[in-house]
């Protein structure tokens, strides 16, 4: 897979992450048609902020995201507005988890460049989360 150039009026630029985050005390509750919920929702947001989404997985007791973002939206924008609204609408219609749950995420996240290792390698990584 070849890195994924954008533009705007003066620069070219590819800002790709791999993210990582987890529910509060890492509980496995990203279950039982929570994860897929939680997929939708991510993706919205994604297509919101025009972000393309080149991979996601979502285990029981984390997420892993392969994410482009714009150069000046942030990836920090990105990552506590998909944290913010996946929390509030989950915990809104899935009343076992506001009761398994204090607050849904972390405080905190992972996020590294994909600048070093080519996104194919990245990309077969977290698809093959589901297997480890």
């Amino acid at each position: 897979m070849r890195r994924r150039f954008k533009s705007d009026r003066s620069v070219v630029y590819s800002c790709q992450y791999h993210v990582v985050w987890c529910p509060k005390y890492r509980r496995r509750v990203l279950v039982d048609g929570v994860d897929d919920h939680l997929k939708a929702i991510l993706r919205e947001v994604a297509r919101e902020r025009q972000a393309e989404m080149i991979e996601m997985k979502v285990m029981p007791d984390h997420v892993h995201l392969l994410v482009q973002v714009d150069r000046q939206f942030g990836i920090h924008r990105l990552v506590r507005l998909m944290e913010g609204r996946s929390s509030r609408i989950l915990r809104q219609e899935s009343p076992w988890l506001r009761s398994q749950l204090p607050t849904r995420w972390t405080n905190s996240y992972v996020v590294a460049t994909v600048g070093g290792a080519p996104l194919a390698v990245n990309k077969q990584y977290i698809e093959q989360q589901k297997r480890v």
